[in-house]
């Protein structure tokens, strides 16, 4: 997701790691592959002129694009499952049924029979799940903004899309997390229709429905997208129909007016579920133990955190990379039912088999490490934010920020300005907000103790997936703006780590 520091970014950070399953195929969409090359008015192409980042994804693919997608498609949905599979079968560990398969103790015929198979009462409580998610968005308009001071939330405009359509959403996301756990709340202490336990008890069974939705909706968007799309100007044809599928053809595929395929499965099943797992787990942890770690509470309110805070900033969230750049394919209709729910919540799942209580000092660290990490990113956020609302005119710690005035060239070979922020967390590093991002990824991790990798697969995935996402927006940051970049760069020498990198 790109990152341009300071008011250049015309795309904000996604505020939470809600698809950074996106990332894993960053090196796919790249903006490797170019438009071709067309005449400007003044007789130019556009190979003369410093060429601006490429909207939206790739219009043609090469080799490596292609055999990256279908590794991906084949992997992806055997790396959640193995994971799974790991923690029902070998107690968490990762490296056993590697192991006991070399040995041929096992195969993975016996490891895949002794996986809980699809039932019909996971079939049941998925589909009441996304049901009542789609309810909730669709039929409840949102009153929370009308009485939460500072909360953007009702019909709210979206950014313009490259056919030059600005569509309308109806933000509510906060208000459907409410009501959900509200109910969730009443029902573990009052109404009793199902246990809390729910859905760790059926944990692999809904793993095979949230499959079966995001394979149906992926495969509906390919189809959509073909034979009735939303806005036809907005799609994008590579030709190749692995990369089609997995990178997604349109840009906003839509039933009527209001139920927009992107902001339901990036913002509602998945993330609001994120939070339910997490007090599944704390209650499947009461139930077996008769107590709820520390570790197990810091978990729920470390990731609460960031999950609320997505929805606080669900207005914001529609000029983010997802909305902006993103088409809808199988990797934000896949990614959004499985990897998120499925991944991002192994820590609540590992403490489940190997409950850990830490010592005070140790919970005190792994606090103060989510909280900083999170007042890092958001703060960093805020300036950048603040900073191109007011286009400078603004106080960042106590004083008129400083920035480097820059120039470059649009498609149609307009010329435009802008400006690279140099005060603030933004003069301290130039995507010091990922910094923030990976502290509260490694105290998600650092709650589980240190007895086992799986709970840190988490943290080597972000420190990957953000280490490469600098390289790239760079590339484009600098492709786009040329000498101006270089000087930023000057001025802010540092990626992530002040005087290490």
């Amino acid at each position: 997701m790109p990152d341009f520091p300071g008011g250049n970014r015309e795309e904000p950070l996604v505020p939470l790691r809600v698809c950074d399953f996106t990332e894993m195929n960053g090196a796919v969409a790249m903006e490797a592959t170019r438009r071709r090359a067309q005449p400007s008015a003044d007789g130019k192409t556009s190979e003369d002129k410093e060429q601006p980042a490429q909207w939206g994804r790739a219009w043609e693919v090469d080799w490596f694009s292609l055999i990256a997608v279908i590794g991906l498609l084949c992997f992806a949905p055997f790396i959640v499952f193995y994971f799974v599979m790991a923690c029902d079968q070998y107690q968490c560990s990762i490296s056993q049924p590697l192991v006991d398969l070399y040995h041929k103790d096992t195969t993975l015929l016996s490891m895949w029979a002794n996986s809980p198979s699809f039932s019909w009462t996971a079939a049941k409580i998925y589909a009441i799940w996304v049901a009542f998610q789609l309810f909730l968005y669709m039929c409840i308009p949102d009153v929370v903004h009308k009485f939460i001071p500072g909360f953007v939330g009702g019909v709210q405009d979206g950014a313009r899309t490259p056919a030059g359509l600005i569509n309308k959403y109806e933000i509510n996301g906060l208000q459907c997390w409410l009501i959900t756990h509200v109910l969730w709340i009443a029902n573990a202490h009052y109404l009793h229709w199902f246990s809390p336990t729910i859905i760790f008890d059926n944990w692999i069974p809904l793993m095979w429905c949230a499959n079966i939705l995001g394979y149906a909706v992926s495969t509906f968007a390919f189809l959509k997208a073909h034979f009735f799309p939303t806005n036809s100007q907005d799609c994008k044809f590579t030709g190749n129909i692995f990369y089609n599928y997995m990178m997604g053809i349109e840009f906003n595929p839509r039933v009527g007016k209001w139920f927009d395929f992107k902001l339901f499965f990036n913002g509602r099943p998945g993330i609001i579920a994120w939070t339910l797992i997490n007090l599944s787990y704390m209650a499947k942890q009461q139930e077996l133990y008769g107590q709820v770690t520390n570790s197990m509470i810091l978990v729920n309110v470390l990731q609460a955190i960031y999950v609320l805070d997505f929805f606080w900033n669900e207005a914001w969230y529609l000029k983010t990379i997802d909305i902006c750049h993103d088409h809808f394919g199988w990797y934000l209709g896949w990614g959004d039912c499985v990897w998120l729910p499925y991944l991002y919540t192994l820590q609540g799942l590992y403490l489940v088999y190997h409950p850990v209580q830490l010592s005070n000092t140790h919970a005190l660290a792994v606090l103060l490490l989510g909280l900083v990490g999170y007042y890092i990113f958001r703060t960093t956020n805020h300036q950048k934010d603040l900073f191109r609302r007011t286009e400078g005119a603004c106080s960042i710690w106590g004083s008129k920020p400083t920035y480097i005035e820059c120039s470059y060239y649009s498609a149609d070979g307009g010329l435009h300005h802008s400006k690279l922020m140099t005060s603030g967390f933004w003069g301290v590093a130039r995507h010091l907000n990922y910094t923030g991002d990976l502290m509260g990824s490694l105290a998600y991790c650092a709650a589980c103790g240190f007895s086992h990798f799986l709970p840190y697969f988490y943290i080597v995935y972000m420190t990957i997936l953000l280490v490469h996402r600098c390289v790239r927006d760079e590339h484009r940051c600098s492709s786009k703006y040329g000498k101006d970049w270089k000087r930023y760069t000057d001025a802010v020498p540092y990626r992530l780590i002040p005087g290490v990198f």
